[in-house]
């Protein structure tokens, strides 16, 4: 079904045996700048997934350039337990490679000991809040021969390949980018001088690892950094690390610091696969292409089009490590999806936290969490087939139980369908297709429209008892909220009613603000509408630009906080904000609202009352758990638990994780 990406590719002499490649992602499995068994655990279940290259990393080649942060092979102390990390890779089938790496001015000072990080200029980092001091040729010839003895400890503790990393705004993009590299000697000025740091990496690398061992390199494919480099220089760049001696090169999106979304669901799928076509064409060597490439039909597809020869799967094998090998055995409907939301993974490292995944509970925890086959199967009922009660269907049966799921609606998937329907949302409906799947594979009953009181369980009898009866909006205490003009954020996410021009939306969290959204783009032009007129040169940009922002609605939003969107995620919030902007969403924030009168709303800000019509009023202020059951069951004496949002409101995550624990203390 996916020849391309099934067959084998060589990278330098060594034999990769398919195109599929675990990029490095960092994980912040430890503080302590070493390898340990929550890494080796995770890092083995990629590779029993069937990807062709597991990359270990990123991992720091001395203390300035990672701290605490990663992991460090800068002394030889460190070479058996990455020795014991890559025999376990390869005894999996997956070639082992490691990525060197160094943050330069994106090296956070707590993270080092408080003191200065180094970098090519003493220019202020946006990513960090600080202003790193300017390397001395000292520094750069300390950090390149870090780099080197980097690579020849990873060779010694038998790695296949090493990858040095110079995209994301790390040490060698900081060289390269005339924004932030303003040296005036051998190692800033023109194109020659600035790539001259990594380029004498890669040189005196060569020869120390012999012509035979891979070495590669993580690029831009454009730093979507004003007066950086572009895709206009970037092919420049590969050329010269090809002509060093790189062996392979992958091509990635930008800076972090960037303000174009480089992972989140409103990139397109496949989105950045053009940068790698754009490097492709310049060199000889394999080309991989990177982010968002979520299917194994578009992964093919990239490939039979020529646009790069391997592809990455990151985020990806966070949720699904076994996506290759389900792929190759045509098994693609199988594949658990990542929903590119970016709460398990970049959310948790952007707040110094470890890496899990919202749709998969055993990422970051393969050494703890199991199902185990149960020696005396019970009979499971499930109450409510949102994400919670469908996990833990499938779980109760992988553990050999009896499995029944009761939802009172007429279809699956519960907040799912809200959660997915305001702009750049819809990947988590694909979750919704895998659950489906899943119930229809594994032939676990279902009974759809089917309300559960007592009675109900008593005459079914289960052994035990999960219940997702999940959450409902909040009507709060304001006078006027029961009018015809207020409607609940809820109920026009999932019906797309007609609204009027003038929208009034109550409550600035992660709800209300998406709902805004969703408002907002109503009368603008589609993807396609706007690709038809661009490719006809048919408006010019400008008027394209105004028809993909402006709708036919006019929306404020009222927060009652200093600061709006709460519980929207760290790495994704300014994204939404900036569309927000976009669309020109009118943002009150510390306004609370007194009442609403035929649209009238009348709120206090700062003390002072105000009013504002409105055709309509938007009802997103929270909300709260649905427990008709939940604090009525014990008095059956059927062992039962609680999930998601039943025990509180929480997130898509929760619930998901909370039904995996469920089923695994499950009593034979």
């Amino acid at each position: 079904m996916f020849p391309k990406l099934f067959s084998p590719i060589k990278i330098n002499q060594t034999e990769i045996k398919n195109r599929l490649v675990f990029p490095s992602l960092g994980l912040l499995y430890s503080l302590d700048r070493k390898l340990n068994d929550r890494f080796i655990n995770f890092y083995k279940e990629r590779a029993k997934g069937g990807v062709g290259i597991v990359t270990v990393g990123p991992i720091g080649i001395d203390y300035l350039g990672s701290g605490v942060m990663a992991p460090s092979i800068d002394n030889d102390e460190a070479i058996p337990s990455f020795s014991n990390l890559a025999k376990t890779i390869q005894a999996e089938g997956s070639k082992a490679w490691i990525q060197l790496f160094h943050a330069g001015a994106y090296s956070y000072s707590f993270a080092i000991g408080g003191k200065k990080a180094l970098a090519p200029s003493a220019v202020y980092s946006k990513y960090t809040k600080d202003t790193p001091a300017e390397m001395t040729i000292e520094d750069i010839k300390t950090v390149q021969e870090a780099f080197i003895r980097g690579a020849e400890r990873a060779k010694e503790a038998g790695f296949d390949g090493v990858e040095i990393i110079g995209s994301a705004g790390y040490l060698i993009t900081q060289f390269l980018s005339p924004l932030k590299n303003k040296r005036t000697d051998e190692y800033g000025g023109s194109f020659e001088n600035r790539i001259r740091f990594a380029q004498e990496i890669i040189e005196k690398m060569r020869p120390r690892l012999g012509n035979d061992f891979p070495v590669t390199i993580r690029m831009a494919g454009n730093d979507f950094v004003p007066e950086s480099n572009t895709s206009s220089e970037m092919p420049q760049i590969a050329k010269v690390y090809e002509k060093a001696g790189i062996d392979a090169i992958n091509v990635t999106g930008g800076w972090h610091e960037s303000r174009v979304p480089q992972l989140a669901m409103g990139l397109p799928r496949g989105g950045f696969a053009y940068l790698a076509k754009n490097i492709k064409e310049a060199v000889s060597v394999p080309v991989m292409a990177s982010n968002r490439i979520i299917d194994p039909y578009l992964a093919e597809q990239i490939l039979k089009d020529d646009l790069a020869d391997m592809i990455n799967l990151g985020r990806v094998l966070l949720t699904d490590p076994y996506w290759p090998k389900k792929a190759q055995e045509n098994r693609p409907e199988e594949i658990r999806p990542c929903l590119s939301c970016s709460q398990g993974c970049t959310d948790e490292l952007f707040s110094g936290k470890p890496v899990f995944c919202l749709a998969n509970p055993l990422t970051g925890f393969e050494g703890e969490r199991k199902i185990a086959k149960a020696k005396n199967p019970k009979k499971v009922m499930i109450v409510g087939a949102g994400p919670g009660g469908l996990e833990a269907a499938l779980r109760a049966h992988e553990a050999g139980h009896q499995v029944e799921i009761y939802e009172k609606k007429d279809e699956i998937g519960g907040q799912l369908w809200i959660a997915g329907a305001p702009p750049d949302k819809q990947e988590i409906w694909s979750l919704i297709d895998f659950y489906t799947e899943m119930l229809i594979k594994y032939k676990i009953d279902l009974y759809l429209e089917q309300e559960v009181n007592l009675d109900f369980i008593k005459k079914k009898k289960p052994d035990y008892l999960i219940l997702a009866e999940g959450a409902e909006p909040i009507n709060p205490p304001i006078k006027g909220f029961e009018e015809e003009k207020v409607i609940s954020a809820w109920d026009l996410l999932a019906t797309d009613q007609p609204i009027g021009k003038e929208v009034a939306v109550i409550g600035g969290g992660a709800v209300g603000l998406e709902t805004a959204h969703f408002i907002s783009l109503k009368g603008t032009i589609s993807p396609d509408n706007l690709y038809f007129l661009l490719k006809y040169k048919a408006e010019n940009l400008e008027k394209l630009s105004e028809l993909i922002t402006k709708g036919t609605k006019k929306v404020t939003v009222f927060e009652q906080m200093p600061k709006v969107g709460k519980g929207v995620g760290r790495s994704t919030k300014w994204i939404l904000l900036g569309d927000l902007e976009k669309h020109q969403v009118k943002i009150i924030p510390e306004a609370k609202v007194l009442s609403v009168d035929k649209g009238l709303v009348t709120f206090e800000k700062q003390g002072k009352k105000q009013q504002l019509q409105f055709d309509n009023v938007i009802n997103a202020v929270g909300s709260k758990s649905v427990r008709n059951l939940a604090d009525q069951v014990e008095s059956l004496g059927i062992p039962f638990a609680v999930i998601g949002d039943s025990v509180r409101p929480a997130q898509i995550n929760d619930a998901i994780h909370e039904a995996f624990l469920a089923v695994s203390q499950i009593k034979d």
